[in-house]
This record gives C-alpha cells, structure tokens and sequence, in this order.
C-alpha cells in the first residue's frame, strides 16, 4: 500500500513539465541511456540527472547499470497504486452523487412533463 509520503514524492515528481517529459520519453523508449535522454532537453546533464534523481526516489523510473551506461525503464507501479488508492476512491464518491443528481433530474422532469399534460386536459 502507497503511503502519504510516498505520494508526496510521486506528486512532487509529477510536478514539474521536465520530469513529465522524461517519463514519456523513457515510455517510449525503454532501456535508452542517460545520454540519450539528455540530448532530447535544452539543458545541462547534471539537470537531467537531478530530474532523473527525484523521479528514482519517487519509484517512477528504474535505472541498469550497463557497462558504463545507465538504462532507463518506467515503473508505472507508484502511480497506478496512487490511482488505486485515492482516485478510484474519489471516483466512486462522485458516481454516488452523479448517480442521485440524476435521477433526481429525471424525476423533476417526470413531474414537469405530467404537469405539462395536466395544463392541457
């Protein structure tokens, strides 16, 4: 189970456009290098490597030793365990409530449509 303060990092890693971008980018492209990945950004490889630092710690990305290469990987685990937890439970809440404005609606309209064809008699 994910704690509070594992979602703290994954949101703090989520948060930032540059980490997002380096997310999708090893998505697409399994296993690409450290190198690789920095050549796709207009800033210096230390600043990657930052970014790449805050996304292991958070559990998103996965890093191989591969001679003298890092191999990058995604770990979706920590957000799906986040959608698990606290989405899901947020989505059953608002269905709840979607579920009742609903058919309220429906029974308000129900009621207008037999006053409607009362008028008429």
């Amino acid at each position: 189970m994910i704690t509070n303060d594992d979602m703290d990092l994954v949101f703090h890693a989520l948060a930032h456009q540059t980490r997002r971008r380096i997310l999708d980018l090893v998505r697409d492209h399994p296993g690409q290098g450290v190198g690789e990945l920095a050549k796709a950004f207009d800033v210096s490889r230390i600043a990657i490597m930052n970014h790449l630092k805050v996304l292991e710690e958070a559990g998103l990305l996965i890093s191989q030793k591969d001679g003298r290469t890092r191999r990058l990987y995604l770990n979706a685990m920590p957000i799906q365990a986040i959608h698990e937890r606290w989405i899901d439970a947020f989505s059953e809440v608002w269905a709840d409530r979607l579920s009742f404005i609903k058919q309220a609606a429906e029974h308000v309209a129900k009621s207008n449509t037999k006053m409607k064809d009362g008028d008429h008699d």
